[in-house]
């Protein structure tokens, strides 16, 4: 949907976590691990994390487009859960923001 290939799928023991990129580069790359990969956290801070990523205020990623409308368009028309149409803000930035599957924020601003 971001256009990333898989560079990495890592299972160890219970954990299992996965590298991203943009398409047909090494870098730079996203490590997408679930909280539980992190054998210091508790339960109830697995909870914690849980309800905020459900709200959507656990994780923001914010990525980068020259043609922020083409890039709207090409997400919403996967399905994904807008949350915030191609907008001129007051701070000088132009961005949209969509939820991803686990109920991340991601951001994409023109650039």
């Amino acid at each position: 949907m971001l256009g990333f290939e898989v560079l990495n799928d890592v299972g160890y023991g219970e954990m299992r976590w996965i590298t991203v990129a943009p398409a047909g580069q090494q870098g730079p790359s996203i490590v997408l691990a679930p909280p539980a990969a992190d054998p210091g956290i508790t339960e109830e801070e697995k909870t914690t994390i849980a309800e905020m990523m459900a709200k959507g205020t656990y994780a923001t990623v914010v990525l980068t487009t020259s043609d922020l409308d083409r890039a709207f368009e090409r997400i919403q028309a996967t399905g994904a859960e807008v949350i915030q149409e191609p907008i001129d803000q007051p701070y000088g930035v132009r961005d949209c923001a969509f939820r991803d599957p686990a109920g991340n924020h991601v951001r994409i601003n023109q650039g």
